[in-house]
């Protein structure tokens, strides 16, 4: 059988509900580096917020984070990682118009720094994702490098629709736009052409893994770009509608253990009950 990479989103992918990795998941994947697979993760997330599960799945393969902006590697110094952050002066452009918009908070973030324009604990508690802001206040006057992402929290569902379409307006070659959906409709900008499939093609060089092996599982939009590229592409059964339609397979959701079925099935790895 030839040399698999199993790239992983986290939430609503390898994850359950509870954030946690299920037993039968940690136990496949490390049946699949056993038998000779490699195995990274891809995310949205910033690394902060998803070391604790490449440790806990004691990963040693470069890590994609903010959906391809932050390419990198934990542990390999000599591995030429990327970080393509939108231009400052673009960033500055986009917090003029979120702030004439009267939007309820922005954070930006510089790789693992956080910038939060309004001083609110709840809004840091929910999204900084584990670390203390570097600062607070006009990000105008604090945010003083190229950030590799800024998140708009607009008031309304109605109001991240119409900021949505004024800043695709006027930034529509430079940034690319992620919705999030309820309880938040938060806005996620980051540099165009940053995508968790472009990421990759780092991560399957350094593995020496083409990406018709790759095995790549996702939930969201986010995802679209990896599964399309991918090898075998593999919607969870919680994806969106948009994600099963281009995906090449479809398995059971992230709290029914479909990417351990999946693997044990596809690459003939025991299942516990086997053991």
């Amino acid at each position: 059988m030839d040399r698999h990479l199993i790239v992983l989103d986290l939430d609503g992918t390898l994850l359950t509900d509870n954030k946690t990795i299920s037993k039968r998941s940690l136990h496949t994947l490390r049946e699949a580096r056993k038998a000779g697979h490699a195995v990274a993760i891809a995310t949205g997330r910033p690394f902060r917020a998803s070391q604790m599960y490449y440790q806990e799945l004691a990963l040693d393969t470069p890590i994609v984070n903010f959906n391809g902006a932050f390419v990198h590697h934990p542990a390999d110094y000599s591995f030429k990682g990327r970080h393509s952050p939108l231009d400052l002066n673009v960033a500055q452009t986009i917090i003029d118009t979120c702030q004439a918009f009267n939007v309820q908070n922005i954070m930006a973030e510089v790789v693992d720094d956080v910038y939060v324009h309004d001083y609110d604990e709840q809004f840091v508690d929910l999204f900084s994702m584990g670390t203390s802001p570097a600062a607070y206040g006009n990000l105008k006057h604090i945010l003083d490098k190229d950030p590799t992402s800024l998140l708009v929290y607009p008031k309304e569902k109605e109001d991240a629709e119409h900021l949505q379409s004024l800043l695709g307006n006027k930034h529509a070659k430079g940034v690319h736009q992620r919705s999030w959906g309820a309880p938040f409709h938060m806005l996620e900008i980051i540099k165009t052409g940053n995508n968790k499939a472009a990421g990759l093609e780092l991560v399957t060089e350094y593995c020496n893994v083409s990406m018709e092996n790759v095995i790549a599982f996702g939930d969201e939009d986010n995802d679209l770009e990896m599964i399309e590229e991918a090898g075998i592409g593999v919607a969870m059964g919680n994806a969106i509608s948009d994600l099963k339609n281009i995906a090449n397979e479809v398995t059971l959701t992230n709290e029914e253990d479909g990417i351990a079925l999946f693997l044990e099935d596809r690459l003939s790895l025991p299942s516990p009950s086997k053991r």
